[in-house]
């Protein structure tokens, strides 16, 4: 019965883990990342589709993307999905390709950056501190409905706060990782 609580634990904040390295990777370092045109959508033959749906994408250099489409038709169309989407990139077309330059980052742009995602790392922190806390009500109940004992129940808080305790600290080196990436310059 603890076992089941404490994996159930362990999966809710793996995914929470894994939404804030998602969201992380939203945000725009001084590097080149495909991920800051996943907002992108562009018409294509009446609905919007990704931008990786109707272009190929490549990082030739560490400041630059470059998307080539299959149809050439498509240039202005993604031109101008790039720019309705805001994501701070201006696109720059030689007819055959799309280059987007990903200019340096200020030293104020990056300490905005940083709070940022230290903001979305409180808010993963917050998700896993409540799913300690549905797991600790769920092992109070088992004990409360005489399933585990009083004991397993002390043991099963332990656990529970053990894993909190490692999936904070994962996110706390993430979001170091991270910090370092935009601080660099």
């Amino acid at each position: 019965m603890v076992d089941d609580v404490i994996e159930e634990l362990r999966n809710n904040q793996n995914k929470a883990i894994e939404a804030f390295k998602r969201d992380l990777s939203r945000v725009r370092t001084g590097r080149a990342n495909l991920a800051i045109l996943e907002p992108v959508r562009v018409q294509y033959y009446g609905s919007r589709a990704p931008l990786n749906q109707v272009a190929s994408l490549s990082i030739p250099e560490a400041r630059l993307i470059v998307i080539k489409p299959w149809e050439k038709s498509m240039l202005p169309e993604i031109e101008k999905a790039i720019n309705t989407a805001e994501i701070g990139l201006t696109p720059q077309s030689d007819g055959e390709v799309v280059r987007l330059p990903i200019p340096a980052l200020t030293e104020e742009r990056r300490k905005e950056l940083t709070r940022q995602c230290r903001k979305m790392a409180e808010a993963a922190k917050v998700s896993i501190r409540n799913h300690r806390r549905e797991a600790n009500d769920m092992l109070k109940e088992l004990e409360k409905d005489k399933e585990i004992s009083e004991d397993d129940k002390k043991r099963g808080l332990e656990r529970t706060q053990k894993e909190t305790d490692k999936a904070v600290a994962s996110i706390d080196e993430i979001l170091e990782k991270k910090e370092k990436e935009i601080l660099e310059i």
